[in-house]
């Protein structure tokens, strides 16, 4: 049932004393017009280098969203410049989702749905302090994440190991704790993907994917999530290229094609449903603006202006600014965006930058020294933390035919067939699955790749070790276990090998491969493939330390198939 029953108290995570207050006032009130269209955009860098900074500053933009590559000394020589460049304090963002996104000079922590895998609020307290502590260290004010997404549609290949799992309970208790600890250490936190994403296995990416559940289901899971973490006083919440069309047509019974409107750009998602029916006080930025569920929405020069006049306060990228900044500006200009909703956004930017007190930080000292970033980051304590985490949360998720644990005797001939994967991410940490190797190589096993002209065989092989690692990812579309990429070509696909010789697959990426390989009779999933969490893997094919990661999803996908 809708109702229009005021929505109860609930509290502003954007509360800022006098002072403050007067320097948000003081300093809106001395921009002009276009001055205040460039707070609006948050632009993306990827090269950290002062040759691509120069356009993007000279649009004065409220934020830059940092893609470091591995040079600390680049990525902060460019920091410091964007600071420097300022007239406003910049607010510098990043997809801080730990796992592929690492980044090469921060300590490397599992992703989120390796952190739910410990199942230990302690630990996502501690790993979420440790990231804080890091992304403050290397300049950055607010973290896109925690996901609050359900991972409902197994073929998701954008929610998967990018949320904390299938139930609500532990997303809650997990999202709770995460940005309870985040934003102590003076980061902002960001709820994604609102309205809520799982029950589409498509991608925003690509299109305008739907939210399926009634209005009453949704009060009941996302309602519930979102409801409870902004009162408990999120600072952020990130509104997505994702249709919620029971709730709209519970507004415009015949709204047809308007039903499946984005969120990005509806004021009845936005404005409606987040700030007067769960009391939003927060900021609101939009995803990405050059994801396909929005592009294919509407004209870019309508999509600029509606995103900010329909609730959103940040626009979030930009592949052409000059073009999109011009777009906002027109928008002003011929009444796409009322003046009403710039100076309503422009104030609630201001107001999260002094809540996060960077009106007070001399901009000479906002970064420490090169030498000092070093030595604050990938400290001993740091990686003792991630090191733990990763070994904890590595899941057994079946071994039916009693094979582990490995032993270099038994199994020392080992063939190797892999997918490594990629990462989306500009500046995400290279690939391999070296560390395996080696960890297998120090303990006697002689491990080798799959010869695709020489097939393995009883003779000649004692173990086949099947490693994958896609972790979610934009733009994938779907993640399965591609036998025909694995084994090099249609034919060799159907050959399989598990009844005639002992195999194990690995995930170090999505946790739903078996749906694709049911006859695989062992398996673990370890969520990322980052390097302790390889090393940490070994250790417990060996015996050397025992299973204890709880699956947050169901890895059988619903089949008892997969079981056997």
């Amino acid at each position: 049932m809708l109702s229009d029953c005021p929505s109860p108290p609930t509290p502003d995570p954007l509360q800022i004393d006098g002072q403050a207050r007067a320097w948000v006032e003081r300093t809106r009130d001395a921009m002009c017009i276009e001055e205040m269209v460039g707070q609006l955009f948050i632009f993306s860098t990827v090269q950290d280098s002062r040759d691509e900074l120069e356009p993007l500053l000279a649009l004065k933009p409220g934020g830059i969203n940092r893609f470091p590559r591995p040079d600390l000394a680049a990525f902060r020589d460019a920091t410091v410049h964007t600071i420097e460049s300022a007239t406003v304090p910049p607010i510098f963002t990043g997809d801080i989702e730990g796992g592929t996104i690492s980044y090469s000079f921060a300590t490397a922590v599992p992703n989120i749905m390796g952190i739910a895998a410990c199942d230990d609020l302690t630990t996502t307290e501690a790993l979420a302090r440790l990231v804080a502590r890091e992304s403050r260290v290397l300049g950055y004010d607010w973290s896109f994440g925690p996901v609050v997404d359900i991972n409902h549609a197994f073929r998701s290949a954008i929610v998967g190991t990018r949320s904390f799992g299938s139930q609500p309970e532990r997303v809650l208790a997990q999202a709770s704790a995460y940005i309870r600890a985040l934003q102590e250490e003076g980061v902002a936190a960001c709820l994604k993907h609102w309205p809520g994403d799982g029950f589409d296995d498509r991608d925003q990416h690509l299109v305008t994917s739907v939210n399926p559940l009634s209005v009453e289901e949704w009060h009941g899971l996302f309602g519930r999530i979102y409801g409870q973490l902004i009162g408990e006083g999120v600072m952020t919440v990130m509104s997505a290229h994702i249709a919620f069309p029971a709730y709209i047509r519970a507004h415009m019974p015949n709204a047809g094609r308007e039903a499946f409107q984005p969120a990005t750009v509806s004021h009845l998602l936005n404005q409606r449903l987040l700030r007067e029916e769960l009391g939003f006080k927060g900021l609101i930025v939009s995803d990405a603006t050059g994801m396909g569920g929005l592009t294919g929405w509407m004209e870019r020069s309508e999509t600029v202006p509606a995103v900010i006049e329909n609730g959103c306060d940040m626009f979030l990228f930009s592949r052409a600014p000059e073009r999109d900044y011009s777009f906002m500006l027109d928008g002003l200009r011929n009444g796409r965006l009322s003046e009403s909703r710039l100076y309503e956004a422009v104030t609630r930017i201001l107001t999260l930058k002094a809540r996060l007190g960077l009106h007070q930080v001399d901009p000479a000292n906002r970064m420490l020294p090169l030498d000092a970033m070093r030595d604050a980051l990938q400290t001993p304590d740091h990686r003792a933390i991630a090191t733990h985490a990763a070994g904890h949360g590595v899941t057994l998720v079946k071994d039916t035919q009693a094979l582990l644990p490995l032993d270099p005797v038994t199994h020392r001939r080992v063939v190797i067939i892999a997918e490594e994967g990629f990462s989306f991410w500009d500046g995400a940490l290279s690939r391999s699955y070296e560390p395996v190797l080696e960890e297998l190589r120090a303990r006697g096993f002689e491990p080798r790749m799959l010869d695709m002209e020489q097939w393995p065989t009883r003779e000649d092989t004692d173990i086949i070790l099947y490693l994958v690692g896609q972790e979610a990812t934009p733009s994938a579309s779907h993640i399965f276990l591609d036998f025909v990429k694995l084994h090099g070509s249609n034919r060799k696909a159907m050959s399989q090998f598990p009844q005639e010789i002992p195999t194990l697959l690995v995930s170090f990426g999505q946790p739903y491969y078996l749906h694709d390989a049911p006859h695989m009779k062992t398996c673990v999933n370890a969520y990322s493939a980052i390097e302790p969490v390889q090393r940490e893997t070994v250790r417990r094919l060996v015996g050397d330390a025992p299973f204890t990661g709880v699956s947050p999803v169901d890895p059988f996908c619903g089949h008892e198939q997969l079981r056997w």
